[in-house]
């Protein structure tokens, strides 16, 4: 059913049999009315919806069925919904007004995804991996270095959805930045998408330099005059942290590369040139985390080789010792 014949069952009342109707109309998907979080179905999850027209924010249009409504009654302009670890029951609503398929919408709401692309009709579903560096005083073998998140997002024609889970990667800082360039905001849904993908990619950057630091000082402490008794725990730690981080950024290649070259109904041409440079920086987020690994093996066979050294040499001095205690003995 289209959009407006949705919107039309939803609103219309004729008598105590219309009442009846809508009554199971909104068993089945409630009214999302953004405007009362409090009382809507979605008011815990709800981030954030905002209507866009020529790239600039305009007025409050009501709850959510009317913002579409305004949206495609003017023919311009999208909404952007943000939603943070929505549940089956308050998607629900959300599924059935803008028509998304249920599987990606139960990869939305389950989360636990690798980061991919997929298209339904004219709907582009995306998911992104989120990381963020926990910080830290000092480097143990129990440290959280990486903590990793999910952003999903569906691009239509005249609306973006994004659904967040984990403790980070909040879209807010993103959304004001994207207003304060109308121009580009006014490109559309896909240029939300950009953003949200260049974003992401950032971060990954952000992250692996701080593990590098890490790195160097796991580094300089088994290099160090006792680095035979370094803790070698603290590398393996980082080894795990590092494949943690690893999941996230490789398997994002191929979908950039798909958003860079493939004609796509819900990206605009134009945006997928600024797609072309966000691969650029995943790679090299992909040649850091590989160096890193071969680093860390370096680094591990060298605390191994410092320890057989030291054993070795415990073992001389064993030995000596043992020899000087038997002269007596045998005198």
């Amino acid at each position: 059913m289209s959009m407006a014949g949705n919107l039309r069952k939803v609103t219309s009342l004729g008598g105590v049999g219309g009442l009846r109707k809508v009554a199971r109309l909104a068993r089945r998907r409630p009214r999302v009315d953004l405007s009362h979080p409090a009382r809507s179905p979605l008011g815990s999850s709800v981030v954030n919806c905002v209507t866009y027209r020529d790239g600039v924010r305009t007025a409050a249009r009501g709850d959510l069925v009317d913002a579409m409504e305004w949206v495609r009654k003017k023919g311009e302009g999208f909404v952007w919904l943000g939603l943070h670890e929505p549940t089956d029951q308050e998607f629900a609503g959300i599924a059935e007004l803008f028509d998304l398929h249920p599987l990606a919408v139960e990869d939305a709401v389950e989360a636990h995804q690798r980061p991919k692309v997929e298209h339904y009709g004219e709907t582009l579903f995306a998911v992104f991996k989120t990381v963020c560096y926990v910080e830290h005083e000092e480097l143990t073998a129990t440290s959280e270095v990486v903590n990793t998140g999910e952003i999903m997002v569906f691009v239509g024609k005249d609306f973006v959805i994004t659904v967040r889970h984990g403790r980070h990667g909040s879209l807010g800082p993103l959304r004001e930045e994207l207003e304060s360039d109308p121009g580009q905001l006014a490109k559309g849904p896909s240029a939300v998408l950009h953003a949200i993908a260049d974003h992401v990619v950032d971060d990954y950057l952000t992250v692996t330099d701080s593990v590098q630091e890490d790195i160097d000082q796991v580094e300089t402490d088994v290099f160090a005059e006792t680095g035979a008794r370094a803790d070698p725990g603290r590398i393996y730690q980082l080894k795990r942290e590092l494949l943690e981080l690893k999941r996230a950024v490789v398997p994002l290649s191929r979908p950039l590369e798909d958003l860079a070259t493939r004609p796509i109904r819900a990206v605009d041409p134009e945006i997928q040139a600024y797609f072309r440079d966000v691969s650029d920086h995943l790679l090299r987020a992909k040649e850091q985390i590989a160096s890193f690994d071969e680093l860390l093996n370096s680094i591990l066979q060298a605390h191994l080789a410092q320890v057989t050294v030291a054993q070795n040499e415990d073992m001389r001095k064993i030995t000596a010792w043992a020899a000087i205690i038997a002269v007596p003995t045998m005198v």
